[in-house]
């Protein structure tokens, strides 16, 4: 990843990657799964878990709450491996395809969004599994 200070016309539409890292040294990534496009997992990444899942070709994050890298799936063995990786206009963000190798989520649903939020019920009753109760 570069150094180089660049333009915003360069950093905007250039071919350098030079990834914008918020405050905490983060960017985020949404990984879907690259057959079906459904999104499986939103995390972040820093420097080295890009540079862990450039040179792996499994999905690598920094994981917030440990303060430490984690490989999706280093002991499910439910890895995420790449098939490519989106960079945003101002690359501050990515979108991550991958072949999922199993399930995405630790709760061992296919993706970690399996829930929809119902815009007009309570909190107390407003989610609902992703197509009906079986989905899962």
């Amino acid at each position: 990843m570069s150094g180089t200070k660049l333009s915003t016309q360069e950093h905007e539409h250039g071919t350098v990657f030079a990834p914008k890292f918020g405050a905490d040294g983060l960017v985020s990534a949404v990984v879907l799964d690259s057959h079906s496009r459904e999104v499986l997992v939103v995390a972040f990444m820093n420097a080295d878990a890009i540079a862990a899942t450039r040179e792996s070709g499994n999905v690598t994050f920094w994981s917030r709450s440990r303060r430490k890298l984690w490989m999706k799936g280093e002991t499910s063995g439910n890895v995420l491996k790449v098939e490519q990786i989106l960079v945003d206009c101002d690359q501050d963000a990515l979108v991550i395809y991958a072949q999922p190798a199993g399930p995405t989520c630790h709760t061992g649903a296919r993706s970690c969004f399996y829930r929809q939020l119902d815009p007009s019920a309570s909190d107390e009753v407003a989610l609902a599994p992703v197509g009906g109760p079986d989905s899962r």
